[in-house]
């Protein structure tokens, strides 16, 4: 991991941008006192459209979970931000984008052309990262995830055993394979549905919430959109990890 810039934001949270190889990333940490312990860790998941635009939601995040005293670090994503592009990827989201235009039904084989490969790479390379954050003296786990694309949260939940609760965002199309997976999944778990999500399926939703083998799992529906996750509902999220980060 290698730091390339620093700023201390207003609030006294320093956040640091790193490249681990060639995937650039955000460490956010809270202000800090010498007699200051090494503070819990949360991963910032987001959707693949790239860390300058999701910046100011995520900086948002970091710094509401620094004031409860937690780091939160967050990577690029593959194909997003100035990574290569993945030409399948881009091929099948244009074929989702037709299926959706058109009004006829997303196939399987839409859907795990779209998601599998981004689940496969992108979980090896969290992975990576947490190495490397918990290497830092500042940073002394347990470790937590929130948001992001919910297949890679559920393949991160179910190999990552550093993870010990989730906060996971229903409302992106999850392959099959995945659901499988998510029966497997037995650590606590925080669900967000957003009940009138116009680009995807409610019950598919629903029907993933009921998949998770967790014997601790919470689902919040709120009215609204895609993007219409209302405050209280984030403030409840984060309650929810920590309660299971400090323990």
């Amino acid at each position: 991991m290698h730091f390339t810039s620093e700023r201390h934001l207003d609030d006294g949270v320093l956040e640091r941008e790193f490249t681990l190889g060639e995937i650039p990333g955000i460490l956010w940490t809270p202000a800090t006192t010498p007699a200051s312990a090494p503070a819990p860790l949360i991963l910032l998941g987001h959707p693949p459209l790239g860390l300058r635009t999701m910046y100011p939601r995520l900086v948002d995040r970091a710094r509401h979970c620094a004031a409860e005293g937690f780091a939160t670090a967050t990577i690029e994503l593959p194909g997003s931000g100035d990574r290569p592009r993945r030409p399948a990827a881009e091929q099948a989201r244009a074929d989702l984008r037709r299926a959706m235009e058109a009004g006829e039904p997303v196939t399987d084989e839409i859907v795990d052309a779209l998601v599998l490969p981004l689940v496969d790479q992108a979980v090896p390379e969290w992975q990576a990262a947490l190495d490397a954050l918990l290497s830092l003296p500042e940073i002394g786990g347990p470790v937590g995830y929130s948001g992001g694309v919910i297949s890679i949260g559920i393949r991160l939940a179910l190999v990552e055993p550093r993870i010990s609760a989730a906060v996971l965002f229903a409302g992106s199309f999850v392959p099959r394979a995945i659901l499988d997976e998510a029966r497997r999944v037995t650590i606590p778990l925080h669900v967000l549905l957003q009940w009138d999500d116009e680009g995807n399926d409610r019950q598919a939703a629903l029907d993933l919430f009921d998949a998770f083998g967790s014997e601790e799992k919470s689902l919040h529906a709120n009215m609204g959109g895609h993007t219409g996750v209302p405050q209280f509902a984030g403030d409840t999220a984060a309650r929810f990890l920590t309660r299971h980060l400090s323990q």
